[in-house]
């Protein structure tokens, strides 16, 4: 039987496991992860936020980065964790609605602020003395503000896209939270074409970003591996690694899911792969941020020891 998007009040998403036994062991994985991301996003912004060592454009950039991870994985975690408390698999269409808009939203931020992070990076390394001129208090506003925006846009214009298509294929989406490659499969077969300008949109801004930042990290290691000594170049690389660790799992694992065919997919494979880029980078970005960068360590460390 077929479904038109008017008659549908709520979508079924895609449960973790049978039991009631494993969906509690979800539940908990969860809500161990969603915590941690609480704490590490929380403390680098509160931290950032209170030395004012830190009120540079490199950390102004990592707190904005820290602002929206907290509001990536809050638009997706909390509602599987109550799904699999109380043993449901429904979100009403408004939910989904707001929920794929806001997932959009915060992904689409995420690549345009590591994009401006990486010019960042480059400015100081290959152009240290403009470094203030170029990304001055303004630029930076300017510049973030711009990832922000850029994010919404292209949030307003997948969501309104997405949910205007007729689905004909039932309510039941093959995924943990609405995803638009899930929601799509739902849709007409003749309507599903409508999507394809929005795509094309979408992935131009993600090839775009790319580019900048595989050239930028190109003139970035070739500035690096002239400096003389080698604990400068440590330095550097401290500064530069842990961003481009994040760089490539997030979009190598979010491009895959969203470009791969849907027909030779599996739901397992779908799961992975939203897991790793919706779930696991707003957990692991304030590890790896901070794994290597001393003066954030030792700023967080001076905030506990204030604390305890």
């Amino acid at each position: 039987m077929s479904n038109s998007s008017s008659s549908i009040s709520q979508f079924l998403l895609l449960p973790f496991a049978d039991t009631w036994e494993l969906q509690l062991l979800n539940f908990c994985l969860f809500l161990g992860i969603y915590l941690a991301a609480l704490l590490g996003n929380g403390l680098i912004i509160i931290t950032i936020a209170c030395d004012h060592h830190l009120h540079t454009p490199m950390y102004f950039f990592l707190l904005n980065l820290s602002v929206n991870d907290l509001g990536c994985i809050s638009t997706t975690v909390p509602k599987s964790m109550a799904n699999s408390l109380w043993d449901t698999r429904a979100i009403f269409y408004t939910g989904c609605v707001a929920q794929l808009f806001f997932f959009v939203f915060f992904i689409s931020t995420e690549l345009c602020l590591l994009t401006v992070m990486a010019y960042d990076r480059y400015v100081a390394i290959c152009h240290p003395l403009h470094y203030g001129t170029l990304l001055g208090s303004r630029a930076c506003v300017h510049m973030a503000a711009a990832a922000w925006a850029s994010g919404f846009l292209h949030a307003v214009l997948h969501t309104a896209n997405t949910f205007s298509l007729p689905l004909c294929h039932g309510n039941a989406v093959d995924q943990f939270f609405c995803e638009i490659p899930q929601i799509l499969k739902l849709s007409c077969s003749h309507a599903y074409l409508r999507e394809t300008g929005v795509i094309v949109v979408g992935v131009s801004l993600c090839f775009g970003c790319f580019v900048f930042i595989v050239v930028s990290y190109v003139q970035i290691f070739r500035a690096v591996l002239r400096i003389p000594s080698q604990q400068g170049q440590h330095k550097a690389f401290s500064t530069c690694l842990p961003h481009m660790a994040v760089v490539s799992l997030f979009l190598s694992t979010g491009v895959f899911a969203h470009l791969k065919p849907s027909s030779n997919s599996s739901i397992f494979l779908d799961l992975v792969l939203a897991f790793l880029y919706s779930v696991f980078p707003p957990a692991m970005n304030p590890l790896i941020y901070s794994l290597r960068n001393h003066e954030l360590k030792d700023s967080m460390r001076e905030l506990l020891a204030g604390f305890f």
